[in-house]
């Protein structure tokens, strides 16, 4: 407990300062981290000693994906997209032309990851760059964190059926339910605390975000735990002590800013 306190105090300030800053720092940031979160997603299928996903190609495209939406927004994205599954299925032709029985899947796991992770990720950008878009993001992330917060406090103390054993063994209903409610009844407080810097922001839009991403953000943590209990990981690195790999803090993050760019361009 003692590591993830002094991991948020470390890591959470660092954060905040990029989002608001914005630009370039905010860009290379980002691509970093998800560059990171990319090599991870690989490497739990490399550790079988199985599957040869490309982390070259994997790592790059995340990246570029990062920078494409910075500098040119959905449509340079769509276009380095195409281009990348185009080369995606060119390398692990080669590589099965070069012995490889498993290539057929490396393609699949490869796709997987730069959609995943890369395009994903990529919707930090495109949330950050709306109007008023760090106090956006800032709250799509927030509503995340109190869900997490609220999951891991109340299933603690509380949790006694789980939710998805399967998967993630020690998560319960109780915990999911109590993540849920405290970003249901906490992210319109951060809605209204954050109006003094963004009039438009309004209270019932932190209610809808608390409801859909404290709901619906779990899932993603639930899927990269499915990942790793596949290839009997404990945590996808050791980027954040206490916290794990990247990958281990963005399992909910990109379904929040994915799903919070929708709501927030369809219905804000």
């Amino acid at each position: 407990m003692l590591k993830r306190i002094a991991s948020v105090v470390v890591a959470l300030p660092i954060v905040l300062a990029l989002i608001i800053i914005g630009g370039w720092p905010f860009y290379i940031g980002i691509a970093a981290v998800i560059g990171i979160g990319a090599k991870e997603f690989s490497n739990l299928f490399h550790s079988s000693n199985k599957y040869d996903p490309s982390n070259l190609l994997i790592i790059s495209g995340a990246v570029l994906l990062i920078f494409s939406r910075a500098i040119w927004g959905f449509a340079g994205s769509e276009s380095l997209l195409t281009l990348l599954i185009l080369a995606a299925m060119t390398i692990h032709i080669i590589h099965r032309e070069r012995g490889n029985e498993h290539a057929v899947i490396d393609f699949c796991i490869t796709t997987a990851a730069i959609f995943y992770v890369g395009w994903l990720g990529a919707y930090i950008i495109s949330l950050r760059a709306l109007p008023s878009g760090e106090w956006w993001l800032i709250l799509s992330l927030g509503a995340v964190w109190l869900a997490d917060a609220g999951a891991f406090f109340i299933g603690t103390k509380f949790g006694r059926h789980p939710l998805a054993p399967a998967v993630s063994p020690k998560k319960t209903w109780e915990g999911y339910l109590g993540g849920a409610i405290t970003a249901t009844l906490l992210t319109p407080l951060g809605a209204y605390i954050l109006q003094s810097f963004a009039p438009d922001i309004k209270i019932i839009n932190g209610l809808v975000l608390g409801i859909v991403l404290g709901t619906l953000a779990p899932i993603g943590d639930l899927g990269i735990s499915m990942i790793k209990r596949y290839f009997k990981a404990k945590d996808s690195g050791n980027l954040l002590p206490g916290h794990g790999g990247a990958l281990d803090r963005l399992d909910s993050i990109l379904w929040a800013v994915a799903l919070g760019y929708q709501l927030i361009t369809w219905f804000f």
